[in-house]
């Protein structure tokens, strides 16, 4: 027969083994709460590259927006909008964080054009870049907290950004009319630089000088690192290399409407 002893420890450890399967039992729960919630976070992100897309193949067109069919029609983008409202993104998924971003702000952009339509510059907007928030990725922020904090301020020697952020005026690298994504992120930044840098209205050469835009001026640190020139930089992605003691000039920035006329 059991003392009271014993049935005292064989209690204890009947308790310890409950509440240990009890902790396993959360333990478990969380676990399939948080990869649960991760498919669903992962379906979230490619169903907003997928509808990203076909929305930037419908209203883009060499390289300008159709603002004034989307007012018309605002379905699309109102959709797109509320879907990357709460969706979040880790850094250490650079790719994906990055493709997030880069199509979160040229839609945001689209998105603050469209609520101020007919317009002819985003300049017309007051706060356009540094007071109007925009709520995406689980975020209340501007366009430039956007370019400028998550995208530059976490991935520093990626100055490709400038090439791929369109700011809805014409002095920018042209809009696609696709949606980056994380599988060909790469390829499409190193596509769209190129493009830029050997468009001989983006890149003026004249003479021994060039005349680059004002995107060189404002960011210059982001295109010298390294103790690059500009002209070293620019020559990374030209076909023609311009000549290292070529003369650096800045021309005006065109603010003028991407619009699809």
């Amino acid at each position: 027969m059991y003392g009271i002893s014993d049935t005292f420890d064989r209690c204890i450890s009947f308790n310890r083994h409950k509440n240990s399967m009890m902790n396993i039992k959360k333990t478990l729960t969380v676990l399939a709460l948080v990869v649960f919630a991760g498919t669903l976070s992962a379906q979230d992100v490619s169903t907003f590259f997928t509808k990203a897309d076909a929305f930037f193949k419908t209203y883009v067109k060499n390289g300008r927006v159709a603002y004034k069919e989307i007012k018309a029609n605002p379905n699309g983008l109102d959709e797109l909008i509320t879907l990357a409202k709460d969706i979040n993104v880790s850094k250490n998924d650079a790719k994906t964080y990055q493709a997030f971003w880069i199509n979160g702000y040229n839609l945001s952009v689209i998105k603050g054009i469209v609520e101020h339509y007919p317009l002819k510059s985003p300049l017309d907007v007051n706060g356009f870049f540094d007071k109007t928030k925009h709520s995406i990725g689980g975020k209340d922020i501007t366009l430039n907290d956007i370019e400028n904090k998550l995208l530059r301020g976490n991935f520093p020697e990626e100055a490709r950004f400038h090439f791929v952020l369109v700011c809805a005026g014409l002095g920018c690298p042209p809009i696609i009319n696709k949606a980056y994504v994380p599988n060909t992120l790469d390829a499409q930044l190193q596509h769209q630089t190129e493009l830029a840098l050997n468009d001989p209205n983006f890149v003026r050469i004249k003479g021994k000088r060039v005349n680059l835009s004002q995107i060189f001026e404002w960011y210059k640190g982001d295109f010298t690192q390294g103790g690059k020139s500009l002209v070293d930089y620019v020559n990374l992605y030209r076909k023609e290399k311009l000549e290292t003691k070529t003369k650096v000039g800045y021309y005006p920035y065109d603010w003028t409407l991407n619009e699809i006329k």
